[in-house]
């Protein structure tokens, strides 16, 4: 079977739904903020719903399905994608731009001593200091140098590029959420058979603790594919094909591999729904990883995929200047890294 297309041709956005339940038994562990926990609410008819999964978080398991991380590379279907890769003062692997936090604008890519990259995007996106920044020239730079940031977006958040101002939204984005749930409240004891009424605050003791998982008969994960987006940067059809496949790639990937959440949230896909638009099929994933090679080849010669090496040893040299009056040092540099 062929990946089929046409029926996306003329379509602003892919919409998936899909249906999770409990790999085991009826109980699940979301998602849990600082401060707050889990992510309770009321839905518009009032009924209880939870956040299962962010849109970060989902991100990141959508990318996490796409690394070989024993083999430092793409998997197999995947490979010949651009992507920079990060090696420490020995030589070995330390981090890439498709897992680490802030993608190609990590610190360990754009702020140690090697500047290949942050070179890179300086010189060639050097037009765009002053006036509009041109969303099709910066997706190009991106296509060759980090594929997975048209998918994921990126913000390039340094002042000395572009004054901070080159961004593309997320073109691929999901969540989990969790409807008409119920709190499974449960709880345990850290024990200490040595010295059960020993002082909690250093570890000793005996140490009850609660322990709230929930229970739903809806738990759905949805997917949205910002079609219109990734036609605005004008690239040839057998690029945006690409673009697309990988985005499906990512989804069909991570609802068969990538849906052990947590040591008590392991669920399973048990149906995939196109929402929108009608007439499209999603295709498996056997036939998403048959074609991504020849896509790949396909569109080598407008994209210029490349593998691109860095080496981070530590953090740049920093100018230091005295505050009269005051005995510590200030940083000329502001950390202007981009939040996740």
């Amino acid at each position: 079977m062929s990946l089929e297309l046409s029926a996306l041709a003329q379509a602003p956005r892919l919409l998936l739904r899909a249906t999770l339940k409990p790999l085991q038994g009826t109980r699940f562990q979301p998602t849990g903020f600082p401060e707050i926990g889990a992510a309770q609410y009321e839905g518009p008819d009032g009924e209880p719903t939870l956040l299962v999964e962010s849109a970060q978080s989902m991100a990141n398991r959508m990318e996490a399905v796409c690394w070989d991380r024993v083999n430092d590379d793409w998997v197999e279907p995947l490979k010949g994608l651009s992507v920079v890769k990060v090696k420490d003062k020995a030589g070995e692997p330390l981090t890439n731009s498709v897992l680490e936090a802030h993608r190609v604008n990590s610190p360990y890519i754009l702020e140690g001593t090697d500047k290949t990259v942050f070179n890179k995007l300086k010189s060639e996106l050097a037009d765009m200091e002053e006036g509009l920044v041109d969303l099709r020239k910066l997706a190009r730079v991106l296509l060759s140098l980090d594929v997975n940031a048209l998918l994921h977006g990126v913000f390039l958040a340094k002042k000395e590029l572009a004054g901070g101002r080159l961004r593309l939204p997320r073109a691929l984005s999901g969540f989990i959420e969790a409807t008409g749930v119920r709190v499974a409240a449960s709880g345990g004891v850290k024990n200490d058979s040595v010295n059960p009424s020993g002082d909690t605050s250093r570890g000793f003791g005996n140490v009850p603790f609660s322990r709230d998982e929930f229970v739903s008969a809806d738990i759905a994960a949805y997917f949205n594919l910002d079609l219109a987006q990734l036609r605005g940067y004008g690239f040839k059809q057998s690029v945006f094909d690409l673009l697309v496949a990988l985005a499906l790639y990512k989804i069909r990937a991570f609802l068969e591999t990538g849906l052990r959440l947590r040591t008590a949230c392991d669920l399973e896909c048990a149906a995939l729904a196109v929402q929108r638009p009608s007439g499209f099929q999603m295709p498996a994933l056997d036939v998403l990883e048959q074609s991504l090679p020849d896509l790949i080849e396909a569109a080598k010669d407008e994209a210029k995929f490349q593998t691109t090496l860095v080496s981070y040893t530590g953090e740049k040299s920093r100018r230091k200047r005295k505050v009269k009056g005051d005995q510590d040092s200030v940083d000329d540099d502001a950390n202007d890294d981009d939040g996740e």
